[in-house]
């Protein structure tokens, strides 16, 4: 029995991870190649080749935590959810807020 168009293109969207399993692989894999786990991801989304993923982590704990060192990484995968770069975009003060 040979499989319909309809079949093959179900069969391939199911072997795809869905956003929930994206978004863990970009934080672990991140983690381990900074030693530093992610705290949020501020953006997620779909490119030509995968996904970008934009996560804050803190880089230097300060007390009060208000004056932490965060930064904020771009963190590129394949369409598998495989990492294939990443670069800090931006490091800041947690109470700091962005300028309008």
């Amino acid at each position: 029995m040979t499989d319909t168009p309809e079949k093959r293109d179900k069969s391939a969207a199911d072997d795809e991870p869905t956003p929930l399993e994206l978004l863990r692989a970009a934080r672990e894999q991140l983690g381990e190649l900074t030693g530093r786990t992610p705290e949020t991801v501020s953006r997620f989304e779909r490119t030509d080749g995968g996904w970008t993923v934009e996560a804050e982590v803190v880089e230097v704990a300060r007390v009060p935590e208000t004056m932490s060192l965060m930064a904020l990484y771009e963190v590129t995968l394949d369409a598998g959810g495989r990492l294939t770069g990443y670069r800090r975009v931006r490091r800041y003060e947690r109470s700091r807020s962005d300028r309008d």
